[in-house]
């Protein structure tokens, strides 16, 4: 289970490593989060940058270097990372990198329900899928292969990681049609009358009944 963490915004493990490099004020920050493409890797709300800022800040995890200004331009002020920060940010990547964590995805809510449209409407469907994933594959490995040819491999493992999910799972989808092509996922009229008439089959229903006997009776709160 992953820890519970003061600042948990990934912005902030980018940040931390960051200033782990070189100290820097928050524009400046933005300006190389941008550069250097993190907004791929990580869901950024640049709005919240000076929050996540601040809350380092307040945790002990980054402190004031300097407050400058120049001229009528407002202050600006240069953070360092602590001690503590550098603490931080070891044990954050640490627990990342090596504990697998099951994050749902819309597509997967989507796949547990896939079973209420039809069997051809989810076909369509799927074709519509793998031909937006292959054509943004072939795009991201045609950008891959010529950022690689300028930066070292090392700072494009997490493009690599990406475009590797997106491939597997364009030939997870692309398997999948087959199957249902094929009449092999399971009996495809029992499913298309159950679409059409909305009558669910006595078996699932037997299913449904034993995977709730399973379950305790909830406790009525006193």
């Amino acid at each position: 289970m992953a820890k519970r963490r003061k600042v948990s915004n990934l912005l902030a493990l980018a940040l931390l490593s960051m200033l782990a490099q070189q100290p820097m004020y928050p524009y400046e920050m933005a300006q190389t989060l941008r550069a250097r493409g993190k907004d791929r890797s990580i869901k950024i709300n640049w709005g919240s940058l000076y929050t996540v800022v601040q809350n380092l800040e307040k945790n002990g995890f980054i402190e004031t270097v300097s407050t400058e200004r120049e001229g009528r331009q407002p202050e600006r002020t240069t953070y360092r990372i602590t001690e503590a920060g550098k603490e931080e940010l070891g044990d954050w990547l640490r627990e990342l990198i090596g504990i697998p964590e099951w994050t749902p995805t819309p597509f997967e809510a989507a796949l547990s329900e896939a079973a209420i449209m039809g069997p051809d409407e989810l076909m369509s469907l799927l074709a519509q899928r793998l031909t937006t994933l292959e054509s943004d594959n072939e795009a991201s490995r045609a950008e891959l292969e010529q950022i690689a040819r300028r930066l070292p491999r090392l700072l494009l493992i997490e493009a690599e990681y990406k475009l590797a999910l997106r491939l597997a799972e364009a030939t997870w989808v692309r398997e999948l049609l087959g199957e249902i092509a094929d009449g092999v996922i399971g009996d495809l009229e029992a499913w298309r009358h159950m679409h059409k008439t909305g009558e669910i089959p006595p078996d699932l229903i037997e299913l449904d009944e034993q995977a709730k006997r399973g379950w305790p009776e909830p406790v009525e709160e006193q």
